[in-house]
């Protein structure tokens, strides 16, 4: 599914606010200067990851520490938000017992 550049820095953009947990951050606010340091940076390179099948560098981000930067990264490589589909997966049956054998 292809996303426009507006929708794609909106959802790094919430990204960025759900990790900081800063509900009032904006695309163009830096990361560090709100407060972020590099662990907290791995966990959003993670969510970018997840949401979008794009792995950005940490390189990357620090080049592109804000929302809107990190989703014109994620748009060079050409990705968009990945349709989340969830898999229905049947429970495995419980093994039958086990004589033994020669008993």
């Amino acid at each position: 599914m292809t996303v426009d550049a507006a929708a794609r820095t909106e959802a790094v953009t919430a990204i960025v606010r759900r990790v900081l947990e800063a509900p009032q951050a904006g695309p163009e606010e830096d990361f560090f200067e709100l407060g972020g340091d590099s662990l907290l940076a791995t966990r959003v390179l993670s969510a970018i990851a997840r949401e979008f099948g794009v792995e950005l560098t940490f390189d990357d981000f620090l080049m592109a520490p804000t929302g809107a930067a990190l989703a014109e990264r994620v748009a060079a490589l050409g990705a968009g938000v990945r349709e989340r589909t969830v898999l229905q997966v049947p429970m495995a049956e419980a093994p039958a017992e086990r004589s033994e054998v020669g008993a």
